[in-house]
């Protein structure tokens, strides 16, 4: 099996919110923060044969990136990497114990969606770098304009830029809760939550269905 870049990349991502990762069989991968705060998920165009346990994620994307372009053999214990198209080098990854790494014990969902709007691929990392410029630790969306400042601070520095929403709703979500790829395009979520009086941002990536939920 080939890792198409897409996947590769939502790898890498997965490995910001947490080094260990539990892949299923099938199409779907998920992963959550070990603070459990924090969950993704994503679809890949690859189909997993095998459930298999990775515990430090980001040496097993360092084991593939031996390999220009690498193969994946996936037996019930390891996985095997290869260059394709040639034979004479391999590497042999042993899974870990599923016990000992930490992984949603139960489906992950998507939050009820009250407004949903696109946002082109430029925005988000635009937004990003300003917040770490100015340290700004919190995203508002208000009145069709995207902020990064410190809410807790009514004289903290502040950048916005303008979004067409067509929508009157507001969210906030914290910058350093935000976990996807910035090179996509992306949906903006506004859920509300009645019950708390409060409503928040996720965003989701429209090319992979890559999306982060802050529990």
């Amino acid at each position: 099996m080939k890792l198409n870049d897409q996947t590769v990349s939502i790898l890498k991502n997965f490995s910001t919110i947490n080094q260990n990762l539990v892949i299923k069989e099938g199409s779907e991968i998920t992963t959550m923060s070990a603070m459990k705060n924090i969950v993704s998920k994503a679809t890949v165009e690859e189909t997993f044969p095998v459930e298999f346990a990775i515990y430090d994620l980001n040496e097993f994307l360092s084991a593939m990136s031996l390999f220009t372009k690498p193969d994946l053999d996936f037996k019930d214990d390891f996985v095997v990497i290869t260059e394709s198209g040639s034979k004479g080098r391999n590497l042999k990854y042993w899974y870990s114990e599923p016990s000992v790494v930490t992984t949603p014990s139960r489906e992950v969902t998507m939050p009820s969606v009250d407004v949903e709007f696109p946002m082109n691929s430029g925005i988000l990392s635009e937004v990003q770098k300003a917040a770490a410029v100015i340290g700004a630790p919190d995203m508002v969306l208000e009145d069709d304009e995207l902020r990064v400042t410190d809410k807790k601070n009514d004289t903290a520095n502040s950048y916005s830029t303008s979004l067409d929403t067509k929508s009157d709703d507001d969210g906030e979500i914290h910058v350093n809760e935000i976990m996807l790829n910035e090179t996509g395009d992306h949906f903006v979520v506004i859920t509300n939550n009645e019950s708390e009086k409060t409503s928040r941002l996720s965003l989701i990536d429209i090319s992979t269905n890559e999306w982060n939920v802050v529990e």
